[in-house]
């Protein structure tokens, strides 16, 4: 049985989102048969405690190790609380990702990536460009998400926090490592299951000062919820270059600076499935449509480290302008 007392990991740190591997048209439980099943001889049982052997099924998370790229794709939906009232489904999105891994000379791993994430209506599917809010009766334009890159280093230590606007490709190691464990659990005989949990508080990049109808305060306070649904055949398998997954994501957050709600009570949520992809055949029409046109330099993931990876906070802060007063 994996170990009950685990560490959780961020997305900066280990496996991501947008994340990361983001990526789903299936849902969890539907894992992927493992390639090779039928020979028990290329079986190795998982050393779930072993900081090694997490960083290398961490990296087969992400990509190939042999240094091919992959397609991070997820659907999902947006739904906004406030109190007193019921959660109301805003829209949805899409996400679309490529990821290539690179082995470091210290045997880690850098993680390269382009992210973007699309807002759609939930009807018809088209792509937002603008955005009837319904608390404010303002239409909006919608911004897209458009991180390039956005990398972090898969290590078989754990990192110190990332901070953020600064590269943490070269980060010393410290005199005691803390090792880099992820934190499994099993769901039933063939199901392995990885949990990353991540709840944050920290300076907001857009300054209510400056501001003042796109930021939700000097603090942000974001959640993210990651689970990757793993075979255990797959999991068992030492030939496997990438390691095939169903994931689920659910992420908490402020609203959105390009609804202009300002400091109003009340958050939004993301909720997704995601999943990995050899091709760019499970993304929309509509998406690619718009990826080829607007972002195609989006189609082919980083092959060295550049930097650094900025949040789409820090890229709506240096790309957009404040909103006229009301």
């Amino acid at each position: 049985m994996p170990p009950k007392s685990l560490n959780a990991f961020t997305r900066r740190s280990a496996l991501g989102a947008v994340a990361t591997a983001l990526a789903a048209t299936v849902g969890p439980g539907s894992a992927v048969p493992a390639r090779g099943a039928q020979n028990p001889k290329s079986r190795e049982a998982p050393r779930f405690a072993d900081p090694v052997w997490n960083r290398e099924k961490a990296a087969r998370l992400q990509a190939h190790v042999d240094g091919r790229q992959i397609f991070g794709h997820g659907r999902g939906s947006i739904n906004a609380v406030r109190p007193g009232e019921a959660v109301r489904h805003l829209m949805n999105f899409e996400i679309i990702s490529t990821i290539r891994i690179i082995r470091r000379h210290d045997g880690n791993y850098d993680r390269m990536c382009k992210e973007l994430v699309f807002y759609t209506d939930p009807e018809s599917g088209a792509i937002l460009d603008e955005w009837d809010n319904p608390y404010t009766r303002a239409r909006v334009r919608v911004v897209d998400i458009a991180n390039d890159p956005y990398n972090w280093v898969i290590r078989d230590w754990v990192g110190p926090p990332a901070i953020p606007g600064t590269d943490s490709h070269n980060i010393p190691a410290p005199a005691v490592k803390k090792p880099f464990i992820m934190q499994w659990s099993e769901l039933g005989p063939d199901v392995v299951v990885v949990t990353e949990e991540f709840n944050g508080y920290y300076p907001n990049k857009l300054d209510p000062a400056k501001w003042p109808r796109e930021s939700g305060g000097p603090m942000n306070q974001t959640s993210e919820y990651f689970r990757y649904y793993i075979a255990r055949s797959d999991l068992e398998d030492p030939d496997l270059t990438q390691l095939p997954h169903n994931g689920a994501w659910v992420r908490i957050t402020p609203w959105l600076p390009w609804m202009l709600m300002g400091q109003a009570p009340g958050h939004i949520i993301y909720n997704a499935m995601f999943r990995p992809h050899e091709t760019t055949d499970y993304f929309t029409p509509a998406v690619l449509e718009r990826v080829h046109r607007l972002y195609p330099q989006y189609l082919t993931a980083p092959t060295a480290w550049y930097g650094p990876s900025l949040s789409s906070l820090e890229h709506y802060a240096l790309e957009q302008k404040p909103a006229p007063p009301l």
